[in-house]
C-alpha cells in the first residue's frame, strides 16, 4: 500500500516529524491519502511561515519499518482522520 510522508524540498531523506511535548518522542505522520498530506503541508507553511515541504510517496511497510528501526513513533493518518498542525 502506498502512503505519503512530508520532507523538506530536495531533501527526501529527512522525513518531517513532530515532537510529543509530554514524552519527547518523535512522531512521523504517515498519510494514506495524498490530498491529506498536501493539505497538512500547506497548513504547516501558513501557520509557521516555514520552509516548503514536498510529498514523498512510499510503501507503507518501508516507512513503518524505518520508523521502528530508528525507534521513532508514527501515526497512520487515514481518510477518516483530521489533523491540524500544532501551534
Amino acid at each position: 500500500m502506498q502512503t505519503y510522508v512530508l520532507s523538506l524540498v530536495d531533501q527526501p531523506e529527512g522525513v518531517f516529524s513532530l515532537i510529543d511535548a509530554s514524552t519527547g518522542e518523535r512522531i512521523i505522520p504517515i498519510f494514506e491519502e495524498q490530498d491529506d498530506a498536501e493539505r497538512y503541508a500547506i497548513q504547516l507553511l501558513e501557520l509557521r511561515n516555514g520552509p516548503s515541504l514536498q510529498i514523498i510517496e512510499i510503501e507503507k511497510e518501508l516507512i513503518v519499518a524505518a520508523c521502528e528501526e530508528k525507534e521513532h513513533g508514527y501515526a497512520i493518518i487515514t481518510v477518516d482522520d483530521f489533523i491540524i498542525p500544532p501551534t
